[in-house]
């Protein structure tokens, strides 16, 4: 009687040359294993630019004709592992790694089999978006490869680089500023202000009996709290570029004021966290922010409001987006630090009891390209004003000096950076629904 192929014998043979093919298409060798294999079908070794690295990765590829895997929706899936297959892999001198291949629509995916000798989760959970098996995870594959004892071993960069964005914009600072003695100190003249018939401003600082400021006080309620005939012109540059560190603690402090004050209408100030929010225009009501991105309008709701899944008139909380800034001075130019993040409110002004496990939860959700599209945001934002010609920052005059604010420079990295440094959930691919994504 002739022998016969089973179709899983045929299917399992069509999956490892399939997925051999797949780590050479990326730049990885692919060695198998004889028949006498009992759980890891062969070794990848990565490679740079050809060049062998002798750093090696074990690996399973169970391979299926087509239908669904285990919980399998647009986002990813799950997939059990049988206990004999991870008792024989947590023995191993290598990291092994499994690659589900699905001929009917060839896809890979792959996913670190758990090592050590604890008993860790059988099931593993696989995302469609960062577990492909591709380019892109090739820096990722190098580096289960690395020493976890001794020295450490560099990897050089083998997936291609990206394009970074950072945080930082460089400001254009007003040519002259104003200083004045003044009798007062801080609090005293914040009370003065206050006190008085006219608006109060407060784009000023005051240090050992002086008014620092970019706005003439003789043409503000500021006339109050100096003295007149000692106000002075001076250039702006004097100060900003002083090399005392207390002076320059003493400008920053004055630019974040100045800033404070430019944004008053749209951006709230939350003195305990230090940072910059949205306000929300009306109790329990979402807000939006039009701008235009790199080449494409867009939008971001900057005021988000959570409803309740039991009763959509009620709301959980308003989650309003906000930056923590801070102003450093490199060489001779001054620039914005932007750290991007979130405020709480219970209806968009009450500030929420706790916060702090809905700004965790919300930042695990954020990738570099949500980070990348705020930066953006808040970029447009604080320069619209220049692009469009209206009168955002200012009330009732364009005379008043201001700072501007330049592109946010880019570099080049020699590696892109893997999404799981930005917090993408290890486990619990498979609730997808409750991630919430920035839309920039």
């Amino acid at each position: 009687m002739a022998k016969i192929l089973t179709s899983s014998q045929l299917l399992g043979e069509i999956g490892e040359a399939a997925a051999r093919l797949r780590f050479l298409s990326i730049g990885f060798q692919f060695d198998g294993r004889s028949r006498l294999e009992a759980g890891i079908d062969g070794i990848a070794e990565a490679m740079d630019k050809g060049r062998p690295m002798a750093r090696m990765i074990a690996v399973q590829v169970k391979a299926k004709e087509s239908g669904n895997y285990a919980s399998e929706n647009e986002r990813g899936f799950s997939y059990l592992l049988t206990s004999e297959d991870l008792d024989y892999w947590r023995g191993s001198n290598l990291p092994v790694i499994i690659v589900l291949y699905r001929k009917s629509d060839e896809t890979f995916f792959w996913h670190e089999v758990p090592s050590g000798i604890t008993t860790g989760e059988r099931r593993l959970h696989f995302s469609k978006e960062h577990d492909v098996l591709d380019v892109k995870a090739v820096d990722r594959l190098a580096a289960l490869a690395v020493p976890k004892s001794g020295f450490g071993y560099y990897v050089p960069p083998l997936g291609g680089g990206e394009e970074a964005l950072v945080n930082i914009l460089p400001i254009t600072l007003p040519p002259e500023m104003f200083v004045a003695t003044t009798p007062h100190n801080g609090r005293k003249a914040a009370a003065l202000l206050l006190d008085g018939n006219e608006p109060a401003r407060f784009d000023w600082v005051i240090r050992a009996g002086t008014f620092w400021s970019f706005h003439d006080p003789r043409a503000s309620p500021c006339q109050h709290i100096v003295d007149l005939d000692q106000v002075e012109a001076i250039e702006t540059r004097l100060l900003a570029h002083h090399e005392d560190l207390d002076e320059q603690n003493n400008f920053a402090f004055l630019l974040k004021k100045t800033l404070q004050h430019q944004i008053r209408k749209d951006l709230g100030w939350e003195k305990e966290r230090k940072l910059f929010y949205f306000r929300a225009l009306k109790a329990n009501e979402s807000r939006t922010f039009f701008y235009e991105a790199s080449k494409k309008k867009a939008d971001a709701e900057v005021v988000n409001v959570k409803r309740s899944e039991k009763d959509q008139k009620g709301v959980e909380f308003v989650r309003h987006h906000a930056f923590i800034p801070r102003f450093e001075r490199l060489q001779e130019q001054w620039f914005l630090v932007i750290n991007p993040t979130y405020f709480f409110t219970t209806n968009g002004f009450t500030p929420h009891s706790y916060p702090h496990a809905l700004i965790a939860g919300k930042k695990r959700m954020d990738n570099s390209a949500s980070l990348r599209g705020q930066v953006i945001m808040w970029h447009r934002f604080l320069t619209q004003k220049e692009r469009k010609g209206d009168d955002l920052f200012t009330h009732g005059t364009d005379l008043e000096p201001r700072l501007s604010f330049g592109e946010p420079p880019q570099i080049m990295l020699e590696t892109s950076v893997p999404e799981d440094v930005w917090g993408t959930p290890k486990k619990k691919t498979e609730e997808p629904n409750n991630q919430e994504r920035l839309a920039v």
